[in-house]
């Protein structure tokens, strides 16, 4: 059985809205981890822990309770956080590694110059 015509169309305007909803998506989290580069640079310049455990269980709480005000599955919702939190933590800590690092190489170049 074929589609009919005004089907297809409905479903190309439908599939347009989605493309355009995945490209703010996409903006979004940029934005988001840019923000969160921010964090781990801060937290690398004062020697904070990479994760804050009471923080992210307040985020999970509220973003489950958005969700559900958004009628979004709670659930579904706290993956997706899990997984934002899980890279934003590991760019954490490869930002306070490459802090040290730089830290390092700067204590070695003034041990030099003193020598």
């Amino acid at each position: 059985m074929k589609a009919s015509e005004q089907a297809m169309t409905e479903l190309r305007s439908i599939r347009d809205t989605i493309d355009n909803l995945d490209a703010v998506l996409v903006g979004v989290l940029a934005e988001r981890f840019k923000a969160t580069q921010r964090v781990g640079e801060l937290k690398a310049l004062n020697d904070l822990p990479a994760g804050d455990p009471e923080r992210e269980k307040l985020q999970i709480e509220r973003l489950r309770r958005l969700a559900s005000e958004a009628q979004l599955d709670p659930e579904f919702a706290e993956k997706i956080l899990n997984f934002i939190i899980s890279e934003v933590i590991q760019r954490h800590e490869r930002i306070a590694e490459e802090h040290r690092a730089d830290e390092q190489r700067a204590d070695e170049h003034r041990a030099e110059a003193d020598a």
